[in-house]
């Protein structure tokens, strides 16, 4: 058993004294393979669950007090509030606020919470990574009042709701994709995710000989402070202008030779990078589910690559940290393909690397980094999972 979780019961004893009727939860991160920044332009994106996350330990109370401490914001100490506190975002309670946010999502859906719990939290997934804690956190909450009341809740709800929790109640402006994933992960599985629809298809993602390594810039990152919010609404122009033309919804729903045809309608300004972009990321993704279909992971590392140039290019979120790992990777003989993942400015690149190659690729990536930025990157290798669960011990 992971130390975490005998530290997680040891705490929660001192705090509530009564850790033998807590419950153990767990929720992933989550990667994305291909499709970035395709998820709020109506495209597909092609994420997995991964085997780190965040855990809980819960225990329902009486009344409707709410206690909640977290093994990694231990500063924060134990932080106290209530079921009637739900309604709005307060600052003094920091990262509870993604918990109150979802507890505010299900009353407005309609689902009576009848009481309050106990809470200690732990999680392994680097904050800032851009491997989604935030979004683990949100589902995993979620998941938890489910269970403990019985609320008829499918894992696209969950998402759903999840997602209602970031825009809404958190502020920021996420797709889909993370919570959906999250919700929804299966093991040895990527999620072949139509983000216009909804409709999903689970994909074999099985690496036999060669690993998923996830590369981490440690740059620090706020998704809220960077260009996200830019480059959706340089999108949003791009699809306007386009649909005076084109009956269309969305950027998803154009072929590359669509785009091509009509790209005279954007002359030459950023938002025509933008906009091809989110065209020819979503047409990657879907070849990428075709190659892998058929096994062929080179093919797999080629539209990687792609992936990463588009976004460098065209759509212009990876920055040097990124760039400079990616372009490390690359050199390395026995790397099939490498990609920023995530939001970009920073958070995390993935590689997928032979096996008798890790070491190798581990020292030269580390080494040209420090190199060209000057610090250490951290490198995990990936493990696909299965969403959020109850873990019976």
């Amino acid at each position: 058993m992971d130390h975490h979780i005998l530290e997680m019961r040891a705490k929660f004893e001192e705090l509530f004294d009564c850790s033998k009727d807590a419950r153990l939860f767990f929720s992933p991160g989550r990667v994305n393979l291909i499709g970035e920044h395709t998820d709020y332009n109506g495209g597909h994106v092609f994420p997995c669950a991964l085997e780190i996350g965040t855990y809980a330990l819960v225990s329902k109370r009486e009344d409707r007090e709410l206690r909640f401490y977290s093994l990694n914001e231990a500063k924060a100490g134990l932080i106290q509030t209530d079921l009637d506190h739900a309604d709005h975002y307060d600052p003094a309670l920091g990262w509870v606020n993604y918990v109150m946010g979802m507890i505010h999502v299900f009353e407005k859906h309609g689902y009576t919470i009848p009481s309050g719990w106990n809470m200690v939290v732990y999680g392994n997934i680097p904050v800032a990574s851009g491997l989604s804690s935030s979004a683990s956190l949100e589902i995993l909450i979620g998941y938890i009042l489910k269970t403990l009341f019985g609320f008829e809740v499918s894992g696209t709800d969950l998402a759903l709701m999840g997602q209602e929790d970031e825009n809404k109640y958190i502020g920021l402006n996420c797709g889909i994709m993370d919570q959906f994933v999250i919700a929804n992960g299966k093991k040895d599985h990527a999620l072949f995710l139509d983000t216009a629809t909804l409709e999903y298809k689970t994909v074999p993602f099985v690496l036999k000989g060669r690993t998923l390594v996830i590369m981490n810039t440690n740059k620090p990152r706020g998704l809220k402070d960077s260009k996200y919010n830019e480059r959706r609404a340089e999108c949003e122009k791009a699809l306007e202008i386009l649909q005076s033309r084109l009956n269309i919804k969305t950027l998803g729903d154009l072929t590359d030779e669509e785009f091509d045809a009509n790209a005279d309608l954007l002359k030459g300004d950023v938002i025509y990078k933008r906009a091809k972009h989110a065209v020819y990321e979503n047409t990657r993704t879907i070849k990428a589910v075709e190659v892998l279909r058929k096994n062929d992971i080179e093919a797999f590392g080629k539209l990687m690559d792609a992936s990463h140039d588009s976004l460098r290019y065209d759509y212009e979120v990876t920055g040097a940290e990124l760039d400079a790992l990616v372009d490390a990777a690359r050199s390395v003989k026995g790397t099939i393909g490498s990609r920023m993942t995530g939001a970009g400015f920073g958070g995390c690149a993935i590689a997928i690397v032979e096996d008798e190659a890790l070491e190798e690729f581990k020292k030269t990536v580390r080494e040209e980094y420090i190199q060209k930025i000057g610090y250490e990157p951290s490198f995990y290798e990936a493990v696909v999972g299965d969403g959020p669960k109850e873990i019976k011990e």
